[in-house]
């Protein structure tokens, strides 16, 4: 059995083959799969700690709460230009399990084009016929019942789901009253219900599946590769463990990654690692390990005082992340509400003692209405044709990516640009609502955004490097920023007269009174509603891109290669998020576990070719 320690006495007591730095999605998920090499040792460092008792994460109507918590690293943002100045939160998950332990739960894979334009870069091997494999490994699928197969359009192709992974994926037995509506509104507009959306392309509207154990109702996160896939005692994890750098050993032209350096408990420590350091800390956090260890931008290391031992001119550069709006209208009040279980205690407790029983009702229930639209169903050609001058003439990315991104402008596109979803219940964190009112959201959420930004350590006079982690980092997203950023305020602009018309399309329509949020003043006025949007934009936690493979590039283009080996050291790699070159129309979590599956493979396959010349 794993072991989780709190002393890192113990904890260092073992001799590691391989050292992880961090335990989150894509870490546990790496670190599990190593360990079924019974003779490999295998450690985790992770700052938070485990929240396997902690009900905000566990129960599935309670997504949202843990975040701003103890779990929760409260990023913030700098402060947005693109936004009228404000700075956003950016929730990350500090504990066992990451931010797979915050998010809502949605299993979404990407279209086949979206992967396909990885490998297109020159990243050999990250194409979706590729990566296909790893998906279904990471996966456990249940089917839905007949019952639920009756009452919902919950179509499928299970033969594109895995059957044995350490991941339980499933459709909730019970929706919020207006799922009902979703399919037939979508259709009602030409959008039509995608019967496969897990096969290669997720354009259309679907009923979504989540990442729910179905047996015990609960969430099923990283922490679940703990006890499926791995059950030895070979691997070690070490919790509140705040990781400040790599120890890198330089000789004449190489560099080494030879262990980490760690905080516990007010005391600094040291471990190392025989084989490789594999830093698997997020897209936020993989750039600044690397740059507090000499690894980045000579430029940015120099302000921040430190020495560079490996220049890699794009740490930290390159960062994308998708772009959210959540538009709030007052419902019909006679249907049941999630918001009832913040604002009815009798309500609560009727839901919690039906959960505890019986594993059903309230607490059960996602958000499922989901549907992903085409820029052809949303903007007309001409405005399509502008827009895709104005991403090859302003773009900020290089070449290569300017002509993927560019081309999705395309009229005869088939790529889900702009997702929509419906719920019951006020999302939002600006708007509050009256009394006596019940209120419905509907998110639109750019996929392909132009808007890049950056994340890097501060300069020395900017703050203590010893200081709180998250009070320490410059993260830029760059919203709405520049002539390429404006290309993305524009879509959304657009994007929201498509908005308009699926609120005003029966059967959705029936149940929607009048919009709250923005107004329905603000709705009629274009400049009030372009003020609304700037001030209402926030992000959907989905940051990607800041140590991404560099392709034909190589290190001009990016931090890793396409064996997720660091550009310029030896004996490390980057497992998670941050390696994707290009933002991909998708939740992340279904694809960064196959990132760490891919990633597991790829690390045994050198370490059988690094034994077999050892032997020989």
């Amino acid at each position: 059995m794993h072991q989780i320690h709190t002393s890192a006495d113990i904890f260092l007591k073992q001799r590691f083959d391989y050292i992880v730095v961090g335990g989150g999605t894509a870490g546990l998920a790496v670190a599990a799969r190593l360990a079924e090499r019974q003779d490999l040792q295998i450690g985790v460092l992770e700052a938070g700690r485990s929240t396997e008792q902690d009900e905000n994460v566990t129960v599935p109507a309670f997504y949202g709460r843990a975040i701003s918590g103890e779990n929760d690293w409260c990023f913030q943002t700098a402060p947005q230009a693109g936004l009228a100045g404000r700075r956003l939160p950016w929730p990350r998950g500090k504990a066992l399990g990451g931010t797979s332990s915050l998010n809502f739960m949605t299993w979404v894979r990407a279209s086949r084009a979206d992967y396909d334009a990885w490998e297109a870069l020159g990243n050999t091997g990250w194409g979706w016929d590729s990566l296909l494999p790893y998906f279904k490994k990471s996966e456990t699928f249940h089917p839905p019942s007949e019952n639920l197969a009756v009452k919902f359009d919950v179509r499928h192709n299970p033969d594109s789901f895995g059957t044995s992974g350490p991941i339980q994926i499933s459709y909730n037995e019970e929706y919020s009253a207006s799922h009902s509506l979703w399919h037939r509104t979508l259709n009602n507009l030409g959008i039509q219900t995608n019967v496969s959306h897990t096969s290669g392309s997720n354009v259309g509207v679907w009923t979504n599946i989540n990442s729910v154990d179905p047996s015990t109702a609960a969430r099923s996160y990283a922490t679940s590769y703990l006890y499926s896939s791995c059950q030895a005692s070979n691997l070690h994890i070490l919790t509140d463990a705040q990781v400040k750098r790599l120890t890198l050993h330089k000789q004449d032209s190489r560099c080494i990654a030879q262990g980490v350096v760690f905080r516990h408990e007010g005391k600094e420590f040291e471990v190392p690692a025989a084989r490789e350091v594999i830093l698997s800390a997020g897209a936020v956090q993989s750039p600044q390990v690397l740059e507090l260890s000499g690894i980045g931008n000579p430029d940015v290391l120099e302000r921040a005082g430190i020495q560079t031992l490996v220049n890699s001119p794009t740490v930290g550069e390159n960062l994308q992340e998708h772009i959210m709006l959540a538009t709030i209208f007052e419902v019909d009040p006679t249907l049941p509400n999630p918001d009832d279980l913040l604002g009815d205690d009798t309500y609560a407790a009727q839901a919690r003692r039906e959960y505890e029983a019986t594993r059903r009702g309230p607490l059960t229930i996602l958000p499922c209405s989901i549907c992903y639209v085409p820029l052809k169903n949303i903007i007309a050609p001409p405005v399509l044709a502008k827009l895709r001058a104005t991403a090859e003439a302003h773009s900020a990315f290089n070449t290569s990516k300017t002509a993927i991104a560019a081309d999705r402008f395309s009229s005869d596109i088939n790529l889900g640009h702009i997702e929509y979803i419906f719920d019951l219940g006020n999302w939002s964190t600006s708007f509050k609502g009256e009394d006596g009112k019940k209120y419905g959201t509907m998110l639109q959420i750019l996929q392909y955004p132009f808007s890049l930004g950056s994340v890097h350590i501060r300069p020395a006079d900017q703050g203590d490097q010893d200081a709180n982690v998250s009070e320490r980092l410059d993260i830029d997203p760059g919203y709405y920023h520049g002539e390429h950023g404006n290309i993305d305020i524009q879509v959304m602009r657009e994007a929201t007269n498509f908005l308009q018309k699926l609120i005003a399309t029966e059967p959705l329509a029936d149940i929607i009174r009048c919009p709250a949020a923005p107004s329905a003043e603000e709705w009629k006025d274009a400049e009030s509603l372009h003020s609304w949007i700037v001030n209402n934009t926030v992000t959907d936690w989905h940051p990607v891109g800041t140590c991404a493979m560099g392709g034909r590039a190589g290190v001009d283009g990016g931090v890793v290669n396409e064996r997720l080996q660091v550009y310029g050291v030896e004996n490390l790699r980057v497992v998670d998020a941050s390696i994707m070159p290009l933002q991909i129309s998708a939740h992340l979590q279904a694809t960064v576990y196959a990132i760490a599956e891919k990633a597991a493979d790829m690390i045994l396959d050198d370490l059988a070719r690094a034994q077999s010349v050892e032997i020989g």
